[in-house]
């Protein structure tokens, strides 16, 4: 693999990502347009920035670096990522479009009149997203060291002060543009060595097959459920990884808030099907990737697997061929880091922006401040907690740790979704319950982890897959609680049930009021330009 040529290639898409992100932000002009893209995003445009920011470090190398070193049980991430999607179709995306909010704090304020809860949605975005965004930087660092030598802190910094810069510019307008790019990109990127590879093994004589070649590659390794790559338990790790995979998505902050930018709730049904396509064509590769790795990069078993994808093609093809792709690859990985990092920072600063920033900004200027600062100010803070973070925790698997982040999200934010979008006898007390103990669980989990949990027998198994038991504890306890609880049921939830459940074209009083002037610890002055963001979804449904 040649330096120049792969620095060349990234050069070339981080110039690419700031030069659409300034195309954004010649038309990024309101309040609106900075957090849900004045809601506007067509369904094929909203699809391709939502599958450029979901397919993250985890996808285009982690994937296939498991598969490496763990066979035929990782498959399940590919399954797993997708299916994720089908879930969101089908229980939460048009009811939270309809919902008018734009955050997961929002919805929770809105559903369960409850700033306490509202508090809690708030701080969990926050840790969900930070641990989300430790793998982008890890693999950034672990990328341009790969490609250039240099230390994996030069990459995070690269990628962090990219991301802040397009964030802080033009906000979601900016960046859909940019993750919708940076898809197409990413699947250009992946599946263009395939092809030439296969297309080059077919051509040429060879001794033996690919899957000749695998035979001898151990048979545990192409096995289901086996023990390769030292797990322990790995039926109950399948089962707890499918279940933090599939009902994680739908409580990831950086998904969701792309959902509020569809026109209506029929848009966001429309955007999820395309989104399930574009993902589906995109998994096809990471496996190829790790089955033509046991063949010819056998040595990343054991080590650096998470490289398998950038080496893949320099081993095969020797010379000038190996670096063209090679530099492809590394500028698809990039723009992996790129879209992925630009969205979980939009997601992290409105929540920053709305529950920390704003009202403290107008109390400390007197109000005399543009709106849009303040998200910019909490698009900076964003990226410099995970950064520090990254420096602290060191190397991690990319698509373990973003696992965690969907077992967190699967105990915290989908029993609130799922049973506050369809059970009308969930009490705020219920709510509050079940995001603590959930969060606690998980997250607790996660962090031991982060700094060294058991290697082995059922505490690894349990600690290291929780969802299985994290997620279902987290269900019980908004049920019991909520049972225990009736008098806590918000008085405003038939109100909330209908505005969720009934099509934008049905004509019916909402009775939505816009959060910026219903929570009673913002000054309306001080976020007159928010209330916009609301009012101009309100106007839509209507």
């Amino acid at each position: 693999m040649s330096p120049a040529t792969s620095l060349t290639a990234i050069v070339l898409v981080i110039l690419a990502t700031i030069g659409i992100g300034l195309f954004g932000l010649r038309i990024s002009r309101t309040t609106s347009d900075f957090y849900v893209a004045s809601r506007v995003v067509t369904p094929r445009w909203n699809a391709s920035a939502i599958s450029g920011e979901y397919l993250s470090a985890a996808s285009f190398l982690g994937v296939a670096g498991l598969v490496l070193v763990n066979g035929a049980d990782m498959l399940w991430f590919s399954v797993g990522y997708t299916v994720g999607y089908l879930m969101l179709l089908v229980l939460v995306a048009a009811p939270l479009r309809r919902s008018g909010a734009y955050t997961l704090p929002d919805f929770a304020e809105t559903r369960f009149e409850s700033a306490f809860v509202r508090r809690i949605c708030a701080g969990l975005v926050v840790g969900i997203g930070t641990l989300y965004l430790l793998p982008q930087l890890h693999g950034a660092g672990l990328t341009l060291q790969t490609v250039t030598g240099a230390p994996p802190d030069v990459g995070a910094a690269v990628v962090a002060v990219i991301v802040v810069i397009n964030v802080a510019a033009g906000g979601m307008r900016s960046i859909t543009f940019v993750q919708a790019f940076q898809y197409w990109l990413k699947l250009t990127a992946l599946a263009l060595p395939i092809f030439v590879i296969l297309i080059a093994w077919r051509s040429v004589e060879h001794p033996v097959g690919v899957l000749e070649a695998l035979q001898g590659a151990g048979a545990e390794w192409a096995e289901p459920l086996s023990t390769a790559g030292g797990r322990d338990h790995p039926l109950y790790a399948t089962y707890s990884l499918l279940l933090a995979l599939c009902f994680g998505t739908m409580g990831l902050p950086h998904v969701l808030v792309r959902f509020y930018t569809n026109p209506d709730g029929r848009a966001a049904r429309r955007t999820t099907v395309v989104v399930l396509a574009l993902l589906g064509i995109f998994y096809l590769f990471p496996p190829m990737y790790a089955v033509l790795g046991r063949t010819f990069a056998p040595d990343l078993v054991g080590s650096g697997a998470d490289t398998v994808v950038l080496e893949l093609p320099g081993r095969i093809f020797p010379g000038t061929a190996g670096d063209l792709l090679g530099a492809l690859v590394a500028a698809g990985a990039f723009a992996a880091f790129l879209s992925t990092s630009s969205g979980l920072t939009v997601a992290i600063a409105g929540v920053i922006d709305q529950d920390l920033l704003r009202s403290r900004l107008h109390r400390w200027t007197g109000g005399d401040y543009v709106a849009v600062n303040s998200f910019r100010i909490a698009a900076l803070l964003s990226m410099c907690v995970p950064y520090l973070a990254f420096l602290l925790t060191g190397a991690l698997s990319l698509a373990d740790t973003v696992g965690l982040a969907f077992a967190v999200a699967a105990s915290t934010f989908c029993p609130l979704l799922v049973l506050g979008i369809w059970w009308r006898r969930m009490s705020t007390t219920g709510a509050a319950a079940g995001l603590i103990v959930g969060g606690v669980a998980a997250s607790a989990a996660a962090l031991v982890n982060v700094v060294g949990g058991p290697d082995s027998g059922w505490p690894q198994a349990l600690v290291g897959q929780p969802a299985a038991w994290t997620m279902p504890l987290a269900f019980v306890t908004v049920i019991v609680v909520s049972k225990l609880t009736p008098d806590k049921i918000p008085a405003g939830t038939a109100r909330s049930m209908v505005r969720l459940h009934t099509p934008e074209a049905v004509d019916v009083d909402r009775g939505f009021t816009s959060l910026a002037v219903h929570s009673s610890r913002f000054d309306p002055h001080a976020i007159g330009p928010a209330r916009s963001i609301s009012d101009e979804g309100s106007k839509r449904d209507e």
